[in-house]
C-alpha cells in the first residue's frame, strides 16, 4: 500500500474510535448493529450540473422526519460514478453535518482498485462516515472470481478505520458477489454485513443461513422484496423508494418486526409497482422525478443520464396513482 495512505489511515482510525461507532476497533466485542431502513440519498444537481449542496441539506431535513436508522450516501442512487473524488467526499461531509448525530451514515467508498478503495474509505471515515459500503469492483468482471473478491474485501477491511458492508448490485455491475465469498468474508472482524440488491430471496435466505454463526447482518437492497427478506432473516433495507415513501417503508419494517404479516403483505403489494418504477424500470431519472412530486428536490441527473420522456413520466405517475400514493 502506498506510503501516503498510512498517516491519514491513523487519523481516520482515531476519528472512528472517538465516535465509538463499533466494529473491530471499538473493543466492544460486537460489531456495529446496522439493522433498520436507510434511504440511498440522491445527489442533487443544479441546471449547470454542479452538486447542489443546499438542496441536499433541504432533502435531508425532510427525510429526517422519518424513523430511519440512518442514510446511505454515494450508493448507486447517488450517481457516484459521475462524481469526482473530491465531490464524493464533500457530499459525505455535508450529509454528516446535516443529519442527526444518532443516525448511522453509510458511505459508498468502492472504487475499481483495492488501493483506491482503501484510500477512499479512509478519507470518507475522516469526513464523518460511520460505515463504508463497498461495491464489487467489476470492470474486469471476468477475473473477479471468489478469490479475487475475497482478497479485495479483506485488504479493504484490514485497513479500514470503520466497519465495512459488502455491496452486491448485479444490475449495475453484472457481477453477483458469490455466496461462498460472502460466507468467508463474514468471518472478518471488520466486515459487518451485506447489502444485497439482486432480488433473489433464496440467495438472501442462504446467506442468512450460512452466516448465522457470525456477527453478520443482511440488508435487502430494494423495497420490492423487503417483506420476503425480513421473513428470511434480513435485518433491514436500503430502499430507493424510501426517498419518497419513507414513512410507508418504515411502516412495512415495523409490521414485519411485529409479526403482523397480513397487514405487511397488503402494504408490500402496494409498494411493488412504485418500487420497480424508481429502480429497474426508470432508474434514477424516475426516482428524481418522483421526488419532485413528493415535495423533495429531485432535479436533473448528470449526463449521460437523461430525463424521462413524457410517455415515461406518465407511466411512472400511473404506477404511483394506481396504488394510491398520488
Amino acid at each position: 500500500m502506498a506510503t501516503r495512505v498510512w498517516f491519514p489511515l491513523r487519523q481516520g482510525l482515531s476519528r472512528a474510535l472517538s465516535r465509538n461507532v463499533g466494529g473491530w476497533a471499538s473493543g466492544e466485542g460486537r460489531k456495529v448493529d446496522i439493522a433498520g431502513i436507510y434511504p440511498p440519498v440522491t445527489t442533487p444537481f443544479t441546471a449547470t450540473n454542479e452538486v447542489d449542496y443546499g438542496k441536499l441539506e433541504e432533502n435531508l431535513h425532510k427525510l429526517g422526519t422519518c424513523p430511519f436508522r440512518g442514510f446511505v450516501v454515494q450508493g448507486s442512487n447517488g450517481e457516484f460514478p459521475f462524481l469526482t473524488s473530491s465531490e464524493r467526499l464533500e457530499v459525505v461531509s455535508q450529509v454528516r453535518q446535516a443529519m442527526a448525530k444518532d443516525k448511522l451514515l453509510l458511505a459508498g467508498s468502492g472504487c475499481e482498485s483495492t488501493q483506491a478503495t482503501v484510500e477512499m474509505t479512509v478519507s470518507m471515515a475522516q469526513v464523518g462516515a460511520d460505515v463504508a459500503m463497498v461495491v464489487t469492483p467489476c470492470y474486469y468482471r471476468g477475473r473477479m472470481g471468489s478469490a479475487a473478491l475475497i482478497h479485495h474485501y479483506t485488504k479493504v477491511a484490514d485497513l479500514s478505520p470503520i466497519p465495512v458492508v459488502l455491496y452486491s448490485v448485479p444490475a449495475n455491475t453484472g457481477l453477483d458477489l458469490p455466496v461462498e465469498a460472502v460466507v468467508t468474508l463474514s468471518q472478518h472482524p471488520n466486515i459487518v454485513g451485506i447489502k444485497d440488491s439482486g432480488g433473489d430471496v433464496t440467495r438472501i435466505g442462504l446467506i442468512v443461513h450460512k452466516t448465522r454463526r457470525q456477527d453478520f447482518q443482511v440488508l435487502a437492497g430494494s423495497a420490492g422484496f423487503l417483506l420476503a427478506s425480513y421473513a428470511l432473516g434480513a435485518v433491514g433495507g436500503v430502499c430507493a423508494l424510501a426517498n419518497v415513501l419513507g414513512a410507508q417503508v418504515c411502516q412495512l419494517e415495523r409490521l414485519c418486526l411485529m409479526g403482523q404479516w397480513e397487514d405487511a403483505q397488503k402494504l408490500q403489494h402496494r409498494l411493488i409497482e412504485p418500487n420497480s418504477a424508481v429502480t429497474r424500470r426508470f432508474g434514477i431519472p424516475g426516482l428524481k422525478k418522483t421526488m419532485d412530486w413528493f415535495g423533495y428536490y429531485g432535479g436533473p441527473c448528470r449526463p449521460p443520464l437523461q430525463k424521462l420522456s413524457p410517455a415515461e413520466e406518465e407511466a411512472l405517475r400511473m404506477d404511483f396513482t394506481s396504488n394510491g400514493w398520488l
